[in-house]
Formats: C-alpha cells, sequence, structure tokens
C-alpha cells in the first residue's frame, strides 16, 4: 500500500461523488487521489483492476462498480464501532441518487463522457470480511441489500469528481438490481420477474443460467 488519501468529496444531488482512484494490493485498502482517471479498456489492462482482482472479477461485465453515497450512513448507523471512510467497499464510483431499488439492469447512463450499463449486484466475497474484520460481514452485506451494482462499458471515456450522471435509457424489462438480489436471495418467487430477468441483454450469462434454472425448478415443483 501507499499513496495520499484525498477525502474530497461531492455532494451534490445526481453527480458522482468520487474519482481518480489508484489500486492497490486489496481493493479494499484503495485510497483516493486527485485528478481525472480513463477507462483503458473493458478488460481493465493497464493500471486498472476490478474489485478483488482480475483473477476473481472484471471482464466486461464488471468493468466499473458504483455503489451509493446514501448507504454509508446506514452502515455507520449499524456499526458503529467500525470505520466506513468513501470507497470502504472498493468501489471505483461513489455515487449520489442512484441506488439498487432505481436502477435496472440494461439501463444507460452517462457518467462524464463515458457510457456505461448495468449489469448486476455485487455479490461479495471473503475479502469484504476480512477487511471489515467480521466474520459476519459478507451475511449483512447479502443481508442489507446495499450491493452497489456493476457496470459495462459502451463508450469510453473520463470521469472525475463531480462528473454528471445522465440516464440516458431505462431497460423495457424493468427489472431491478435488487429484484436479481431478491431473487438469488429467494426471496421473491415471482415466476414473471424470472422470465423477464433472462430475457435482459445486459444480464451475464451466469446469471441467466442461474436464473433459467431457478424458473425451471419452479415451474416443475408447482406443476
Amino acid at each position: 500500500m501507499g499513496g495520499t488519501e484525498d477525502e474530497s468529496y461531492f455532494g451534490e444531488r445526481g453527480v458522482a461523488a468520487r474519482g481518480g482512484i489508484e489500486w492497490w494490493t486489496s481493493h479494499h485498502w484503495h485510497l483516493q487521489v486527485s485528478g481525472k482517471w480513463q477507462r483503458a479498456s473493458t478488460t481493465l489492462e493497464s493500471r486498472w483492476r476490478p474489485p478483488g482482482g482480475l483473477t476473481v472479477h472484471g471482464g466486461p461485465y464488471k468493468a466499473v462498480y458504483g455503489y451509493p453515497i446514501e448507504h454509508y450512513s446506514k452502515w455507520r448507523g449499524e456499526l458503529p464501532e467500525l470505520e466506513f471512510p468513501m470507497g470502504a467497499f472498493g468501489e471505483n464510483l461513489t455515487v449520489e441518487g442512484l441506488d439498487e431499488t432505481t436502477l435496472h439492469i440494461g439501463d444507460r447512463l452517462r457518467i462524464g463522457t463515458s457510457v456505461l450499463v448495468v449489469t448486476q449486484p455485487r455479490m461479495p466475497c471473503y475479502k469484504l470480511g476480512i477487511r471489515f474484520q467480521r466474520d459476519d460481514m459478507i451475511k449483512r452485506f447479502l443481508a442489507s441489500g446495499r450491493s452497489g451494482f456493476y457496470f459495462s462499458v459502451e463508450e469510453e471515456g473520463e470521469v472525475s469528481p463531480g462528473s454528471g450522471i445522465e440516464i440516458l435509457s431505462r431497460d423495457p424489462h424493468e427489472v431491478r438490481v435488487a429484484d436479481i438480489q431478491l431473487l438469488y436471495l429467494h426471496r421473491n418467487k415471482d415466476a414473471t420477474l424470472l422470465d423477464r430477468a433472462v430475457q435482459v441483454d445486459a444480464l451475464p450469462d451466469s446469471w441467466r443460467t442461474w436464473l433459467i434454472e431457478r424458473a425451471e425448478g419452479t415451474r416443475s415443483r408447482s406443476g
């Protein structure tokens, strides 16, 4: 690890709150540095590394990780003994005004000069527990519904602190990021939602396969 921490934060509604991140050994120990950053490619080559490292995460469906600023106050309220500085969850972008209940899989957003597409919620790995030194952090993260969301990159560009966020289009199937979480946790057994979800083009094949198997299992049990 190394570098200096810059706690600059742009709290304006509907703007990117964080940018200019330098990657370190583990994504949960990133320190923020000032300045613009530019995505070099959808495979995250050069100095860019996705949360968790290229061997675990990454690729076109996990090119950028976003996390809502609003979630931080909730985490601090639930776990006051822990510190939650901006970027504590390893996100590339801390955003305001967007969350898992308002974004759909397949929604297209312009952030700065980049165009990003929402692809999936984040499923936590063991490193989350290591970061916060709590054995129950993965369970808490899943139960909270505060997963954040991954993006693919439709158009490369630059993002800097305070860059505006514009929703360019909404996916017609209207499957929220939160809906995928609820299906994964078996908290929603709506067959219609399952059918809509597997039709979303932006959803990764791994998720689609799992949802199809889930849908088939649901039909067989009901039949």
